[in-house]
């Protein structure tokens, strides 16, 4: 919601408008007032709403006629003045002033303010008001309201701002179609998303309960036993279908807002979209879907245990036929409140577990979202809203694991999420090694890789859940992929895959790893496709040797068609938790790496220390007289000699 309100009068010479912004200032009537009243600012803790509010005052003389559009263009809400007993100045409003408005571009609220009511003879309440008005209202939207009042008395003076301060902060036009008196189609599905969100049981009404908790939620009180029955009671009567076993239907809670624009009461439905984090145009904003959330460098993100809570949650409260499963229409009613399935474009669910069906598991329902978190944690926030995650802030959900760097150097890993890139030439079984990860059928046909592929699993560490991303680029990717520096930094282990029955397999690997600097990444080598012959591979060396000589482990054969997968997946989350074990040349040049950088900044920091400790010095010996004898040369030396006049 804005800070700041512009409300700028405008209308006919002689109207009153310099006298109603008088009236209000001096809280009295002031006789004689300059032509046009200097811009008045009234502080926010003055203003019901809490908001700055300028009051711009302006002349309707053609001298005026410069400064009049001026402000026009900069007004967020424009009081076109005209007197009771003028009725040319009323005749004007719709055939000059509000053409005038669109003329010049500007589609801001209007508000009619009838003035002098005092003149019209006794009679302050005008009965045929609404009959004037609906006309123009109906052929100028902009025109939220009329307001009679009366400088002189004064009275309603002070009900003209406030009209006008909620035409910017509660608009009509973006909720409500004033001529067909419906709410329009943005304002329906916003109150539907907000309605699905606080039906938790997920039974199509609202009982006590959760409208107990909407309330809590959007108004910070509890909802009493007496206005509740009132509610019911009125949409009952007045809404079909609108109360259901004592609970409100999502007609009946249409109805309600409906009613509430209707009666003048727009702050309330305002209030509810806003607290579910929609702008004025209908639309989640960007800061309610994306909170401030700081990731270190070399720091990965993961669900914190209230996150993990909460998608089970989602997860069983959605999966209606208790088979333990979501299927395709359970996860659209779970992304109904959401731009949609966020794994949509990844054929999802073969990414993660899934039953005979296809239905998505309880385990690869979590590993999907540990994946999504650990690849792009806005994603899961943005989710997150969606989905309606109850707690503030919502970055509680996540967790900062601590800089990759620091667990390597110590040489355990704290974290509970791990990445694993594959790289291996094309058809050498990378993609059917994924699949077998995650459950999926081995596949004859062979289908070369034309984009990334990721797959998320859960692995049993020491009686510890982890979850482990593997991921393939294809052949067309994978040279990026190496050659970005800060990607390759995020794996935790690199897995090398060759095909044990084609000669030409493994020198790939030993090309790319002389191509690209990936020493200093946890590693594995696997041999694919052992149910076939193993060929002799055209390369200087053996694989086994060159592990061997690499100090690692040699390659892990594996048969994906035959289901012999040896515990790979096992062995690469064991390297990811103790990464030293797994760095080509051994665990003593990992130390030994460490053991370097370690001394670099050391030395750096003294270095840097005693140079400033020298430059303090030189400083301070600097006097009039010189140097003393002893110091000049090195100090001269060290730090340049000082030109003589």
């Amino acid at each position: 919601m804005r800070r700041d309100v512009r409300i700028l009068l405008v209308g006919d010479e002689g109207v009153g408008k310099s006298t109603i912004v008088t009236s209000l200032i001096k809280e009295s009537f002031v006789a004689h007032v300059q032509h046009i009243v200097p811009e008045v600012t009234i502080p926010p803790e003055v203003t019901p709403e809490n908001v700055t509010t300028y009051i711009v005052d302006s002349g309707a003389g053609p001298q005026d006629r410069v400064h009049l559009e001026a402000e026009i263009r900069k007004a967020h809400v424009i009081c076109v003045v005209y007197s009771v007993e003028n009725s040319h100045s009323f005749v004007r409003i719709p055939t000059f002033w509000l053409p005038h408005f669109r003329q010049l571009g500007v589609n801001v609220p209007v508000i009619l303010v009838g003035n002098k009511i005092d003149l019209r003879g006794g009679e302050v309440t005008n009965e045929a008001l609404e009959d004037e008005i609906v006309p123009i209202m109906n052929e100028f939207k902009e025109v939220e309201t009329c307001v009679e009042c009366s400088a002189k008395l004064p009275l309603n003076v002070s009900e003209v701002f406030y009209f006008a301060q909620k035409a910017v902060l509660h608009p009509t036009a973006p909720l409500y179609d004033s001529r067909d008196h419906v709410l329009k189609p943005a304002c329906v599905k916003a109150l539907r998303r907000i309605f699905k969100l606080c039906d938790t049981d997920k039974d199509g009404i609202l009982d006590p309960s959760e409208l107990n908790e909407f309330q809590r939620k959007c108004f910070d009180a509890p909802l009493q036993l007496q206005e509740l029955e009132g509610i019911r009671e009125m949409v009952q009567q007045h809404a079909e279908g609108g109360v259901r076993d004592g609970g409100l239907t999502e007609d009946g809670f249409l109805y309600l807002h409906t009613i509430f624009i209707q009666r003048g009461r727009l702050e309330t439905t305002w209030t509810v979209l806003r607290k579910f984090g929609y702008a004025e145009d209908l639309r989640l904003t960007e800061e309610f879907l994306s909170p401030k959330f700081e990731v270190p460098p070399d720091c990965s993100v993961e669900l914190s245990p209230l996150g993990y809570q909460f998608l089970t949650d989602i997860f069983e409260t959605f999966d209606k036929d208790q088979d333990g499963a979501l299927k395709e229409s359970e996860l659209e009613d779970v992304f109904s409140t959401s731009p949609g399935n966020p794994w949509a474009s990844q054929k999802f669910p073969d990414t993660t577990l899934s039953d005979d069906s296809g239905a998505v598991t309880l385990q690869g329902w979590l590993a999907q979202w540990s994946m999504t978190t650990l690849l792009d944690h806005k994603t899961t926030l943005a989710y997150l809203a969606y989905l309606g995650y109850p707690d503030e802030p919502r970055t509680s959900a996540l967790h900062v694991t601590r800089a990759r760097k620091i667990d390597r150097r110590k040489g355990k890993v704290s974290r509970n999420v791990f990445l694993c890139y594959a790289f291996g030439a094309a058809g050498s079984g990378k993609t059917s090694f994924l699949r077998s990860f995650v459950g999926k059928p081995f596949r004859e046909a062979y289908e070369p890789t034309t984009k990334q592929i990721s797959v998320v699993n859960a692995v049993d560490i020491d009686g510890s859940e982890k979850y482990l991303v593997l991921q393939e680029f294809g052949s067309k990717y994978e040279p990026e992929m190496l050659r970005n520096s800060k990607k390759m930094d995020l794996a935790d282990v690199i897995v090398y895959v060759h095909d044990s029955s084609d000669t030409n397999s493994f020198s790939y690997i030993s090309n790319l790893r002389q191509t690209y600097s990936l020493d200093h990444i946890p590693t594995l080598f696997v041999a694919t496709k052992s149910d076939l012959d193993l060929a002799q591979q055209r390369h200087e060396v053996q694989p086994d040797v060159y592990c061997r000589r690499l100090l690692l482990q040699v390659p892990v054969s594996v048969s994906v068609k035959t289901g012999q997968t040896a515990d790979v997946f096992h062995a690469i989350c064991g390297i990811a938790m103790k990464p030293n074990t797994s760095i080509p040349g051994g665990a003593d040049r990992a130390l030994l790496l460490s053991a370097r950088w370690r001394k670099y900044f050391t030395l750096t920091a003294l270095l840097g220390g005693c140079t400033a400790a020298l430059v303090i010095m030189y400083r301070s010996m600097l006097r009039p007289t010189g140097l003393p004898v002893w110091t000049t040369h090195w100090a001269t030396w060290l730090l340049g000699r000082r030109g003589t006049s």
